[in-house]
Order: C-alpha cells, then structure tokens, then sequence
C-alpha cells in the first residue's frame, strides 16, 4: 500500500521542516502538505528551506495545497473568495514552481467558505474560473488540481462528492480543463453522510487523490468505526492507483502504530 503522510496534521510536536525526515524514520517514502507558507508568495529563501527539507530527508512530495488562508482561524481556502480571488491567482505560479522541482503533480485548491455580502451565484462564478487558472497553471508540468469536500466548516459549500463533481463539471465545461478531479477524503464524506461505498463505486476511477481517518474523532485507522481498509481495497479494484493520504490526528509516538501491526501481520 502506497501512503503519503500529510506532514501538516501529523508530527505537529516537531517543527514543520523536520517532519519529512520524522515520516521517512518512521518508514514511509512520501509526504503531503498543506501550504506551509504565511503567504501566497514567500520568499525565494522560505520556498528553498522547504524544499531542501523534503529533498534532505530522502522522501518524495506527492500533494501540496494552494494557500487556503489562515485554516486555524476558519479559513477554508481562497478560490471562490472575492475579495482575496488575486492571492489565489498569484500563488498558482510558486505551487507549479515547488511541484516542478520536486515532481508533485497534486495539488488541492480548498474552494472557500460562503462570504457574507457575496452572493453564492457570484463566488461560484469565480470560483470555476480560478480553478480553470490553476488547472491551466498546474498542467504544463502534468499536475492535476484537486477539489475536495470537507466537514467540520459551516460555511464551506462543497459537503459531498457530488458538490464537488458539479463544480469540476462546470470548470470543464467553461474552461475545458480536464485535469480537475475529486479528493475523495473518506472521512470527511462519512461526517458529511455522504455514502462512501457508493461514490467509490461510481467515482473510484476519476478519484485524483485519496485521504483517511477514521470517525469518530479523525484519529488514526481503527480508532474508530469506518471501514477504510475495505473502501481503500474497493477504489484499487476499481482503478484507483494512487497514493492513500494518511490525513489523521494522533500523537506522533503512536501515529503509525497500526501501519506497523498491519506490516507485520502481511508477512
């Protein structure tokens, strides 16, 4: 099974540059992120301190998000945020840049809450056409543009797989990109109550990127109740063959404790 670790939820307790080299110790080859820059456009020195840091620790990047705003503080990405549509614009060519050098080719573009004295109708709008921006930025280095549902953000519109399919949908349609595709994250859809079997049934195949957590809680596999093993196994025999996102709250001494019983009860 091929996982990435999403180095900005887990090994919180090192600093961000050290992450990369805690997941390779802990025998993994692949790491994730969220932007981990302040900024749509850090300094050329911030960019190369991250850089330096996956490539020092002898493991590949295999998804970086846009900048989505300050996700502590509520923000939940940029693309249909008018008044911030512009960051969003100038962050697309510094993601390109950091998937280039390091050859990621995913990269998730959070959609952006609701924003007051908006109207749904004009965020949308926007929205389509920034993902069509970044799908063009993203694909001359054959990068795809994820879109993702989430939970847990009230004002975030895109709640289920077929939220996301329509406005992937509509950026095709609009703009002709076809490097949009779904981040199908298992447990956001089972928080949301989407049906989880049935959008791997009917989706497995586009699926642009895969992420687990088990529910209740966002906890590690077999902290909690969801069936990942049996919908991960699903989306491979249905054509999914990407990375596995180990997108998850866990202390970093037990983070990777089931991947571990797993590996050993496989041999």
């Amino acid at each position: 099974m091929t996982y990435t670790v999403n180095c900005s939820i887990l090994l919180t307790e090192l600093p961000l540059l050290e992450r990369p080299a805690a997941a390779k110790a802990a025998g993994f080859d692949a790491v994730e992120f969220w932007w981990p820059f302040e900024s749509s456009v850090p300094s050329d020195a911030q960019v190369t301190e991250f850089e330096n840091a996956i490539k020092d620790a002898g493991v590949q990047l295999t998804g970086l998000n846009f900048n989505a705003g300050n996700m502590p503080g509520g923000d939940r990405g940029l693309v249909s945020w008018p008044a911030r549509s512009s960051e969003f614009l100038d962050n697309i060519d510094v993601v390109a840049g950091i998937g280039e050098r390091l050859g990621c080719k995913a990269f998730n573009a959070l959609y952006g809450n609701r924003v007051d004295g908006e109207s749904a109708e004009k965020q949308d709008a926007i929205g389509a056409e920034n993902l069509a921006s970044a799908a063009e930025g993203v694909a001359r280095i054959g990068g795809t543009v994820l879109l993702e549902p989430v939970s847990g953000a009230p004002k975030y519109p895109l709640l289920k797989a077929a939220d996301a399919l329509k406005v992937i949908a509509r950026v095709k349609e609009e703009s002709g990109a076809t490097n949009v595709k779904l981040l199908a994250d298992f447990y956001h859809l089972a928080v949301n109550g989407d049906d989880v079997a049935a959008v791997i049934e009917n989706h497995a195949k586009d699926f642009g990127h895969i992420q687990i957590a088990d529910n209740p809680g966002r906890g590690a596999p077999g902290t909690g109740e969801l069936p990942l093993g049996e919908w991960i196994a699903r989306s491979r025999e249905l054509g999914y063959e990407g990375y596995i996102g180990l997108e998850y709250k866990e202390p970093q001494e037990t983070a990777f404790s089931w991947a571990i019983r797993q590996r050993a009860t496989s041999h």
